[in-house]
């Protein structure tokens, strides 16, 4: 897409966030290194992102300010972004007493025409820096500061602006806003809609594929059902490869079967489970037991598909380039073993690996298979980890426990559908505890595992709070499951959050 909305990256934990909020104003935008500006081509405006980095650094990352100058669009700092232009326009910057980090409130400052026009007099905004700016330089106004007075919003010229707090997060109350009104000052946005979108990469899978065939491997999750929903659209010639490793969830192998059968797409099934409960036989580690599945998976695969792979189709989404990693992919299920990913690292280095979501967020994802005709049950589905259930049974993995699992999972989401809570929540699992206690059932004592049941909020993963559910349902969902599940005697309610905590349990 033509004139992005460059965000340059210099390392802040949230700059996905602001490629993420521009996007959710209905812009397009794409996240570049600093090195990368002038790859930008002509963008409608330049975002500096914040970064762990303090300007006074010696090798801090920097920028080509004579050439952001020469795009004559308007820039925006935050945080370590407005330090660094405080610099190249002439201002300094000096270690803070202490990092200043969390809430704080800005005060707008009247009558400087700068990007706090839509606001009030004051406004909530999250910190996290440990510099601050000590001089600014000739003709600078101050658009904003703290309570305390000191600058936390600049503007050095009609194009030129900084901000001292991110925006692109829920903590800044009127965040969206500032943006908006910022982008408000650029030409030619480059408007973003799914269902345009869709189109633009219809065409750019066909002229990827041309006439030769492609391998795909689906899931029954989110990014490879709208993945093998978009190769359908597209009308290249795919074959659909479901291995099914029997750490899937309670009738998911048939249900995914369904799925595709009732939206008209060819699916060829692998039904593995024996070879993988046998390969896991005895393992207890748990990042050996993602070894042993990546492996599998891997060889599983390829034994289906052979030696002659003209293209391998994968569910890349845009966080995954970011982060160099893979999500609803084959390499997916692999994660600390790159070691067994050797074939479709040939096949990426020839450039055979077609990536086509590999520009979109999980929700712009979920929007996609909607416009692609995909039914709300999976567009609409909670992630699900590569290796499955595998890292839902710490300890060794057995036929026993993968039972109860699937049995108290099935309860559980299907409590939280019938109540309504399902769409609520990003991602809701029940974990078995690899510790027995003691209970009673009946009129005898019974010495049986325990329980975790788990649900949290998030955006893409990278943090997430658990979710209130009330007393009644939880209460249901206990009851339901002690009664129904033979083999557990105790459900616990897990209320951690990430950080400290993962999602998952292994």
């Amino acid at each position: 897409m033509e004139h992005p909305i460059a965000v340059i990256d210099f390392g802040s934990q949230y700059t996905q966030l602001i490629v993420r909020r521009i996007r959710e104003l209905g812009y397009f935008s794409r996240l570049y290194q600093p090195s990368e500006l002038r790859e930008t081509g002509n963008p409608a405006a330049v975002i500096l992102s914040g970064g762990p980095r303090s300007t006074l650094e010696e090798g801090a990352p920097d920028i080509d300010f004579d050439y952001l100058v020469e795009l004559g669009v308007p820039v925006l700092g935050v945080c370590y972004g407005m330090q660094l232009l405080n610099r190249k326009f002439g201002g300094e910057v000096a270690p803070g007493n202490t990092r200043e980090y969390g809430p704080a409130t800005l005060l707008v400052s009247e009558g400087v025409d700068g990007i706090f026009n839509d606001l009030e007099g004051h406004s909530q905004i999250w910190m996290s820096h440990s510099d601050t700016v000590s001089q600014l330089p000739d003709g600078c106004e101050v658009m904003g500061t703290n309570l305390d007075g000191i600058p936390v919003a600049l503007r050095w010229n009609e194009r030129f602006f900084g901000i001292q707090f991110h925006p692109e997060v829920s903590h800044t109350t009127e965040g969206t806003e500032i943006l908006k009104s910022f982008l408000g000052r650029a030409t030619d946005l480059p408007v973003f809609k799914i269902a345009s979108f869709k189109d633009e990469l219809v065409e750019k899978v066909q002229a990827q594929v041309g006439d030769r065939k492609i391998v795909c491997g689906v899931s029954g999750g989110v990014d490879s059902s709208v993945l093998a929903a978009l190769l359908h659209e597209a009308k290249v010639d795919t074959r659909n490869i479901f291995v099914d490793t029997g750490l899937l969830r309670k009738n998911e192998a048939e249900e995914v079967v369904s799925l595709f059968e009732e939206v008209g797409i060819e699916i060829e099934t692998i039904d593995a489970s024996e070879r993988f409960l046998t390969a896991l036989k005895g393992e207890t580690d748990p990042e050996e037991k993602r070894r042993i599945i990546g492996r599998l998976f891997v060889e599983v695969f390829f034994d289906a598909v052979g030696d002659d792979v003209e293209l391998l189709a994968q569910g890349t989404l845009y966080p995954d380039v970011i982060e160099s990693a893979t999500s609803g992919s084959i390499a997916s299920t692999i994660k600390t073993h790159h070691n067994r990913v050797d074939r479709i690292m040939e096949l990426k280095a020839e450039g055979r690996v077609v990536e086509p979501l590999d520009e979109l967020f999980k929700d712009e994802v979920r929007e996609l298979g909607r416009v692609l005709g995909l039914p709300e049950r999976v567009v609409g589905r909670h992630p699900f980890p590569g290796p499955g259930l595998a890292v839902r049974c710490p300890g060794e993995i057995t036929e026993e426990k993968l039972r109860i699992i699937q049995d108290a999972d099935d309860i559980y989401i299907g409590l939280l559908r019938e109540k309504h809570w399902y769409d609520s929540v990003w991602q809701a699992y029940a974990a078995l505890i690899p510790t027995k206690t003691v209970g009673v059932k009946g009129d005898e004592r019974s010495y049986e595992y325990a329980l975790s049941i788990r649900a949290v909020t998030s955006e893409d993963a990278m943090t997430a709070e658990w979710v209130h559910l009330p007393y009644e349902l939880l209460g249901e969902i206990s009851n339901r499951i002690l009664n129904e599940v033979p083999g557990v005697n105790r459900v616990l309610y897990d209320i951690s959050t990430k950080p400290p905590a993962s999602i998952e349990w292994e």
